[in-house]
């Protein structure tokens, strides 16, 4: 089952959606119906559905087998492609990036496997869903994908044992950690390549966990126009999801709606010569087996003209 987030006119609305590409149900007038709105509260996303739990995601699926006659003559069900889908969560309260967290990624870049997770973070601005148009400032010429499984947080938590930091995430989804290289390298702590408006496509939507067999091993690839750039699986993660969780919890508390990008693999445009950079009119596609497409294209270019452009490592 999958938690979506999506747009037809009215503003943003929770959905709920059996498996990929089928039909959107509105949240609101679902639990309206079934009589369990209290339980998901009322949002713009599908933060409230997370913090009410799982047993309560599961009712959802269970009340649009009872009131879908009711749904569809409210105009409540959807046809993924009538609508605008956004990233799943619009206004995370924590956006965590992990660097360096593939074999392969350390290997092509020279670095050393680090003995600790190394993190970063995004915000809310960068956020947006599939489809959207990725559009780089014009103040950098090298813009870079990075394909990353992004766990979302649905149950609150802090000091989390590995052995239990599953049950603290809510789903998976796929998510584009876009790097502006020259930005990022001009500044040790790296936000200013990485913290950019329309800078992480997220989404299709939110893939409940117990529909993933095993969120370590994961097929995952980057592909631009069509041309496969990264290829690698989540088994490739030097820290495994359970043990990000469980080392971020020691730092900080961890609640419903946090997103945590777990690290890209080998295949990144920097990591390579010529490196090959994203231009405008390109798409690029973020494919997780089990978890879904996520497709963007490139647009043009804001703001003033070129910054010069620093080498140095990725993340």
């Amino acid at each position: 089952m999958r938690l979506a987030t999506y747009d037809d006119g009215r503003g943003p609305r929770p959905a709920v959606q059996r498996h990929a590409g089928s039909e959107l149900v509105d949240i609101a007038t679902l639990a309206e119906l079934g009589g369990v709105g209290a339980l998901v509260g009322a949002g713009p996303d599908i933060t409230p559905v997370l913090m009410a739990g799982p047993a309560t995601v599961g009712e959802l699926l269970g009340l649009y087998e009872k009131h879908e006659a009711q749904l569809r003559a409210a105009s409540a069900v959807h046809p993924v492609e009538s609508v605008t889908l956004l990233p799943p969560v619009l206004r995370p309260e924590k956006f965590i990036c992990i660097g360096l967290n593939y074999h392969d990624h350390a290997a092509e870049t020279g670095q050393a496997v680090p003995k600790e997770p190394m993190f970063f973070a995004k915000f809310a601005n960068s956020l947006i869903g599939h489809g959207a148009a990725i559009t780089p400032p014009a103040i950098t010429k090298q813009v870079d994908y990075e394909a990353e499984l992004a766990v979302v947080i649905g149950k609150r938590g802090n000091n989390i044992a590995a052995a239990q930091a599953l049950q603290h995430v809510a789903g998976v989804m796929a998510l584009n950690d876009v790097s502006a290289r020259d930005l990022q390298l001009a500044n040790q702590l790296w936000t200013g390549g990485k913290a950019i408006d329309t800078f992480a496509p997220a989404g299709p939507a939110l893939v409940m966990l117990h529909d993933i067999d095993d969120v370590q091993n994961l097929a995952i690839k980057a592909r631009v126009n069509g041309v496969v750039v990264q290829d690698s699986n989540t088994a490739n993660m030097i820290f495994s999801v359970a043990d990000l969780v469980c080392y971020l919890s020691r730092i900080m508390t961890l609640v419903p709606g946090d997103i945590i990008a777990t690290g890209t693999p080998a295949g990144v445009a920097h990591a390579h010569g010529p490196m090959t950079f994203l231009r405008s009119g390109d798409t690029v596609e973020i494919d997780i087996a089990g978890v879904g497409v996520l497709r963007n294209p490139v647009g043009e270019p804001v703001g003033s003209s070129p910054l010069p452009q620093p080498v140095g490592a990725t993340s």
